[in-house]
């Protein structure tokens, strides 16, 4: 889990934005990129290959059907680079004159082709030893030896020849015969595998016989296992090597009840013929394709790992995919967020439906944190942006979380029928299309009656986000609640004054009552009737806002929050207590909120809360929070516990590495003895270091503790 800020102004917080509005400044100085425009429409790909392990190499041969967009079409260009092209033959089979260059394949049709009307050219090629699109994995302990793709974003063209852009759909076809013992997988359904027990090699025959763009089609080959399940007459598999079948259900097992749950909340059926997950070397995270996603081999884990490393959030993410981006495609990489963001929106969708309201919202507070870091201290640039030097450089957190908690403010914009209405309506309009964010304002328009153009124009296609500072009076004579709020954002493409609906929390001893108010100006206050003073007044009740806020509250108030709010308000509570442990009642609610908070991630907000106290008094505290049930919590208190740098708790952090059933309370114990060890913990310290764990975390927290003790010189010998 990501660590909780608050993000509040002050000098730092100035030089940083003074820093990001530079750094603005450079993006905004990349080149500008445009769709593409074609000469033709690819219909269909029909590539027939072997793989060969021992010498990498793929030796194919590339049927691409494709139809006119214009009349006398005769000079055809795909995007072609890494391999080495033998022969080209156009409808007739005979031989057409070509060239390579630049990335390029160009072939002169012998007769010119009218507009509307379809061909086929087949192109003889090798691939040897390829370093980009296609990969070959040579054998090491615990992996073995395989091949596979990544095509996103324009990876495609290393490998077999295409139009390597999101705006062109075509329907593919693979023949791929790989040794004995290798299976293949690609998109779609398999028609037919075959043995050739002569030649030792097996070959798999995949049809996708729906379209879908060059980014989206994969293969992957080697000696895996398939573990089969299924969501009702739907294939679902999960494709592991052969010695990790016992991990795969931890990782993937809630896939059927995912795919359902997407159905329905997306009101369009899954739209492939099966759902594969194969677990490959080399992959960082996921990478989705039409009916089957590619994930690194680190999302398996062992069952102590799942409580530090749980899947869910990956596995969601990819399979959300398959309608966000595999059946409706961005039709270029400057609209990447109607993929991305809707993908990482979806994310925070199952963790609430799978874990409930606490674990949804913590969900998405950490995508908002994850997006006000890079506002802050990188760049703020709109959603929909055209300027870059690769596809990568808008593969950021303006793409994945910030569009996200955007589209959560949509929901609450237009109301829940209205919202997953409008998502229907776009995935049933542009399936196996690809469409733009102006389609996707249409499909709102005509699914929910609403004009938002003024919504998409200051969040899409502006920059930033609204900056507040907030405070409140009573007013005794009118029984009124005075609330001030300023916007104070400033910066490149970012609204003077942002629109936007927010509810305001007013808290008395009978609850919590919320008032809407409407925010259309840079400075405006706003009356509140209240028949008593309240408790506390609470700025974006339900925490809807995209936003930075600074609102100064007495201790008084921000108790009260830590003790009624919802499981984000106690988080931002027990952060704005830490500078407050020397007032009266502070440590002593901080420590029961520690000990008896229902939410993990409060109680380890709490524990971070009290670690900026002297730890006299609080020792054995700590050891009691060592033992919570969440291994969050219990590594929150064993780095409190080591920031003592008491020597004498040296033989509790031995004990509890060797109790705790956690990877990372573990690790957490490790790095306290860097703090509180000395070189007797050597020979203990070297041992974790060589301790098998996801993410190497005990072997990292291991030698960081020997550096720190001054022992890193002995780690090498």
């Amino acid at each position: 889990m990501k660590k909780f800020a608050i993000f509040i102004l002050c000098l730092a917080a100035v030089l940083s934005a003074a820093w990001a509005q530079e750094r603005a400044a450079d993006i905004y100085s990349r080149p500008a990129h445009f769709e593409p425009s074609r000469d033709f429409d690819v219909l269909h790909y029909r590539i027939v290959c072997n793989l060969d392990e021992k010498v990498k190499t793929m030796r194919a041969e590339a049927a691409v059907t494709l139809s006119a967009f214009k009349d006398g079409l005769t000079r055809i260009i795909l995007d072609a680079d890494q391999f080495k092209v033998e022969d080209v033959r156009g409808p007739d089979g005979k031989s057409l004159p070509f060239e390579m260059g630049g990335g390029r394949l160009a072939a002169i049709l012998a007769r010119p082709l009218p507009f509307g009307q379809a061909a086929t050219i087949t192109i003889r090629y090798l691939l040897e030893n390829p370093k980009r699109g296609m990969r070959f994995i040579d054998a090491r302990p615990g992996v073995p030896a395989q091949a596979a793709t990544y095509n996103w974003p324009e990876e495609g063209r290393f490998w077999f020849p295409c139009f390597d852009s999101p705006n062109d759909k075509a329907t593919s076809e693979f023949i791929v015969t790989v040794p004995g013992r290798w299976k293949a997988l690609s998109n779609g359904r398999l028609v037919e595998e075959t043995a050739d027990m002569t030649a030792g090699t097996r070959t798999f025959h995949w049809l996708q016989d729906k379209p879908h763009p060059t980014y989206n089609v994969m293969l992957v080959a080697g000696p895996f296992a398939i573990v089969t399940d299924k969501l009702g007459e739907l294939p679902v598999n999960y494709w592991v090597y052969e010695d990790r079948v016992a991990d795969a259900p931890r990782s993937f097992q809630k896939t059927p009840r995912m795919i359902a749950f997407f159905e329905t909340t997306f009101g369009h059926p899954y739209p492939w013929a099966k759902y594969d997950q194969i677990c490959t070397a080399g992959t960082g995270g996921g990478m989705e394709a039409t009916s089957a996603t590619m994930l690194g081999d680190d999302t398996l884990h062992d069952a102590r790992a799942d409580q530090d490393f749980p899947s869910g959030g990956l596995v969601s993410h990819e399979l959300a995919h398959q309608w966000w981006g595999d059946l409706v495609t961005e039709r270029h990489w400057t609209d990447v967020w109607l993929s991305e963001s809707f993908a990482t929106y979806a994310e925070h969708l199952w963790s609430r439906f799978d874990l409930g309201e606490d674990e949804g919202a913590l969900n998405l507070l950490e995508k908002k944190n994850e997006y006000l870091r890079e506002a802050k201290m990188q760049y703020t640039r709109p959603l929909v942006f055209n300027r870059f030097n690769n596809p990568w450089d808008v593969m950021d957190s303006h793409s994945y979380p910030k569009g996200a908690v955007i589209l959560h403010m949509l929901r609450d914009l237009l109301g829940d029928k209205p919202f997953f209405g409008s998502l229907s309506l776009f995935l049933k309009r542009f399936e196996f299309q690809s469409a733009d964010t102006h389609d996707f304002m249409n499909a709102v328009k005509d699914a929910a009656g609403v004009n938002l153009d003024w919504f998409f124009e200051q969040w899409i296609y502006g920059a930033g986000h609204p900056v507040f500072e907030v405070s409140w009076t009573w007013d005794e004579a009118a029984r009124a609640v005075r609330l001030k709020v300023a916007q104070m954002q400033r910066g490149t493409g970012i609204p003077e004054a942002y629109r936007l609906p927010a509810r305001i929390g007013i808290v008395s001893g009978g609850g919590v009552r919320i008032e809407r108010i409407d925010v259309t100006k840079r400075e405006e206050t706003f009356s509140i009737a209240a028949e008593t003073r309240p408790l506390s007044v609470r700025f974006d009740e339900g925490h809807f806002l995209l936003k930075e806020v600074v609102f100064d509250k007495p201790t008084a108030e921000v108790l009260v929050d830590l003790n009624t709010g919802d499981a984000v308000t106690r988080i931002e509570a027990t952060g704005r207590l830490a500078s407050r442990t020397n007032e009266p009642g502070v440590t002593a609610a901080l420590q029961k909120t520690a000990e008896k908070d229902p939410f993990w991630a409060v109680r380890r907000g709490a524990l971070e809360a009290l670690a900026a106290l002297p730890a006299a008094g609080l020792t054995e505290f700590y050891k009691s929070r060592a033992l919570d049930p969440s291994s969050n919590v219990r590594a929150a208190a064993i780095r409190a516990l080591g920031e003592t740098k008491d020597k004498r708790l040296a033989s509790f952090f031995i004990k509890r590495f060797g109790v705790d059933d956690s990877y990372m309370a573990q690790a957490a114990c490790l790095a306290a003895l860097g703090k509180c060890g000395d070189a007797k913990a050597g020979d203990f310290l070297r041992k974790a270091a060589a301790l098998p764990s996801p993410r190497r975390v005990l072997n990292r927290g291991a030698l960081a503790a020997l550096k720190a003790l001054g022992l890193e010189a002995s780690v090498s010998k």
